[in-house]
């Protein structure tokens, strides 16, 4: 089995119970900060990793980890436990992810990647995720991106949606027209 297929089940089936018990919200905060602390030590995500560290000692240091952090939520050291019982552990940042989008799936929430020449003004931000929100009908959270290169304009990838807006696309698109107006 594939590990993002494998950690999108884990993460389906961890939902599936937080829902259930109406802690889905704390889990997914929860899990998203324990992500956060293990990523920002590299030698912690190495060593949970690591296939020459037996499974037993990756539990036994997370598990560890998750009491010293404390107010972790018992689904989330159940899950962690089957992770590490089934050297698993290396697959706990696509669970996350995967809890996160289930989460902002259920919420009705997209996430939108948008690219800008330079930073946007709260108001332009304001306008931008309401305009994205009335086009695609949910809620939008936007992740944001200045690029230079794109000369001016925006770029919003909502799921599989591009809607580009930039200068850059506009000019090729014009290049375009003309030089096929000059092959007649």
């Amino acid at each position: 089995m594939k590990g993002g297929r494998a950690a999108r089940r884990y993460a389906a089936a961890l939902f599936d119970v937080t829902h259930k018990s109406g802690s889905v919200e704390a889990v997914g905060q929860s899990l998203a900060q324990l992500q956060a602390l293990i990523s920002g030590h590299p030698e912690l995500s190495r060593a949970l990793a690591s296939p020459a560290i037996p499974a037993t000692v990756k539990r036994d240091i997370l598990l560890a980890v998750v009491d010293a952090v404390g107010g972790v939520p018992a689904e989330i050291r159940r899950m962690l436990a089957m992770l590490a019982d089934r050297d698993r552990l290396a697959e706990l940042p696509e669970l996350a992810a995967a809890f996160a989008l289930r989460l902002m799936d259920a919420k009705r929430i997209l996430q939108a990647d948008v690219v800008t020449a330079v930073p946007l003004s709260d108001a332009s931000r304001a306008a931008l995720t309401e305009a994205l929100g009335r086009a695609t009908g949910k809620s939008v959270s936007i992740t944001e991106r200045v690029d230079p290169a794109i000369i001016g304009g925006v770029i919003a990838k909502v799921g599989s949606f591009v809607y580009d807006a930039s200068l850059m696309r506009q000019l090729e698109r014009m290049r375009d027209t003309l030089t096929a107006g000059q092959g007649s």
